[in-house]
C-alpha cells in the first residue's frame, strides 16, 4: 500500500500542502535529536558570530561575515544562531544546545541517519506518487524553534528563495521531530496561494558588491484570517508546494519544535536560477532523490 495516498495528492495539488502522519518512528525522530545533539556538542562557533560590536565598521564586517557564511553554506554543515545569544564579548549567555536556530544545508549529503531518511522508500514514493521523474535534493535544514526565543518566521514562498523556471518545480518536506502544536509554533498556511506566482525573489547581486543577495518585488501584506494552522505530530510530515504563503509564529511555549526539513526539485526540464543564493557546487552537485 502506498504511503501517500490519491485523495493526498488531490489535497496537495489544491490546498498547496498536505501532512502525512508516521513519516518517522518515534524512536527514529529521537535518533535524529540525538545526533544532532552530538553535531552541536562538537561545533566550533564561526569568528563573526562572536564579534563584538565597538564600531559601525566592526558592524558592518559582522554583517558581511554573516552573508559570506550564509552563502557559502549550501554544500556544507554550518550554524545558525538566534538573536541575543551572545554577550558583548562572543561568549553564550543560554545553553550551547538552545542558542540555535538552526543548522543547514547539506546534512542529506555528509550525516548518515539524515542521509538515510532522505532517501527513505517513502519519501522516494511520495515522489513517485507526484509524478516526479528525476528529482534532485537541494537543501537541508535542522530547525530548533527553541522554547520561549524560537523565533517568527514570517509569511513567504519558498520560491522566492529556490527559483526555478518553470516554476512549480520545488517541493519542501517539513519532518517533525516533535510534536508541533499552535503553541510551539506549527505552520501556518494559505490553502490555494500557490497558484498565484510569486510575488519576490531573493536574488545574488553582482560579483564584488555588497551586501550580496537582494530582493527584487515585495512580500504583499496578506489577510491573517486567511492562514490555517497546521500542526502535526511526531514523526508526521508537511509536503510544502514551492508557492504556497506559509508562515511560523515565535515559540513563546516552554517545549522546543524541533524538524527535518529539505528541498527537492524536478530537474526533468527544469532550469535552476543562476541567481539563486544556493548554488550547486563541484564538491556537492544536487544529489538524485531515486537511489537503488
Amino acid at each position: 500500500m502506498d504511503f501517500m495516498t490519491d485523495q493526498d495528492v488531490q489535497k496537495y495539488k489544491q490546498d498547496g500542502y498536505v501532512v502525512l502522519d508516521g513519516l518517522l518512528t518515534p524512536q527514529e525522530c529521537d535518533e535524529l535529536k540525538q545526533r544532532m545533539a552530538e553535531i552541536v556538542d562538537r561545533m566550533d562557533v564561526p569568528d563573526h558570530c562572536r564579534t563584538t560590536f565597538s564600531t559601525y565598521h566592526d558592524e558592518q564586517l559582522k554583517k558581511q561575515g554573516n552573508a559570506d557564511y550564509f552563502i557559502t553554506s549550501g554544500d556544507k554543515i554550518r550554524f545558525f544562531f538566534e538573536k541575543g545569544v551572545f554577550d558583548d564579548k562572543g561568549e553564550f549567555i543560554v545553553p550551547k544546545q538552545q542558542s540555535l536556530n538552526k543548522v543547514g544545508h547539506a546534512l542529506h549529503a555528509y550525516e548518515a541517519l539524515y542521509k538515510k531518511v532522505t532517501h527513505s522508500p517513502k519519501v522516494q514514493g511520495i515522489a513517485k506518487k507526484l509524478g516526479l521523474v528525476n528529482p534532485v535534493i537541494l537543501q537541508s535544514m535542522y530547525i530548533f524553534k527553541q522554547p520561549g526565543i524560537g523565533g517568527e518566521v514570517t509569511p513567504h514562498q519558498d520560491a522566492t528563495f529556490l527559483y526555478t523556471e518553470p516554476l512549480g518545480r520545488v517541493m519542501g518536506l517539513w519532518i517533525a521531530l516533535e510534536d508541533a502544536t499552535v503553541n510551539n509554533g506549527c505552520l501556518w498556511f494559505i490553502p490555494g496561494s500557490q497558484s498565484s506566482g510569486i510575488s519576490r525573489r531573493m536574488v545574488r547581486t553582482p560579483k564584488g558588491s555588497f551586501p550580496l543577495t537582494d530582493f527584487i518585488g515585495r512580500e504583499p501584506t496578506y489577510d491573517e484570517d486567511k492562514f490555517v494552522a497546521v500542526p502535526v505530530k511526531k514523526g508526521g510530515v508537511v509536503l510544502i508546494h514551492g508557492e504556497v504563503v506559509h508562515r511560523s509564529a515565535e515559540n513563546t511555549s516552554e517545549d522546543s519544535r524541533h524538524v527535518y526539513t529539505f528541498h527537492i526539485m524536478e530537474a526533468l526540464d527544469t532550469l535552476w536560477s543562476p541567481d539563486n543564493w544556493l548554488q550547486p557546487t563541484e564538491e556537492l552537485p544536487f544529489p538524485p532523490l531515486y537511489t537503488k
